[in-house]
């Protein structure tokens, strides 16, 4: 899964972005094959507000959450996209596997081919 955070107008800490780290990797367990996934947090004077975009096979997911802390914030942007996740996973069980999986790897894999690569 590719994560990517973006801070505005104010600075990220090391520790607030280990959080969000794993904040976005434990929405793995709802559903397994996330191909990205982008947190946004923004302050305007006393709100702060989170944003989390998931992309996953055919859909994107997004949940918000506005509070006084960031830290609410966040959680409460997950939160949402956990339970939006668990609702798109029941509606897959009567997809093909096979073809999600496909799908997936020419998404996340590198386009070049080592065979045919010239020296």
């Amino acid at each position: 899964m590719q994560k990517e955070i973006t801070a505005r107008h104010f600075d990220l800490t090391s520790e607030m972005k280990e959080m969000c780290e794993t904040e976005m990797e434990g929405l793995t367990r709802f559903f397994e094959n996330i191909i990205s996934a982008e947190l946004i947090l923004d302050t305007e004077r006393h709100i702060r507000k989170a944003e989390l975009k998931v992309k996953v096979y055919n859909a994107t997911i997004t949940g918000t959450g506005d509070t006084d802390d960031m830290n609410n914030s966040i959680a409460m942007a997950v939160d949402k996209v956990k339970g939006q996740l668990k609702k798109y996973k029941g509606k897959l069980k009567n997809r093909k596997p096979e073809e999600i999986s496909e799908v997936i790897d020419s998404i996340t894999k590198p386009r070049t081919d080592v065979d045919e690569t010239e020296i």
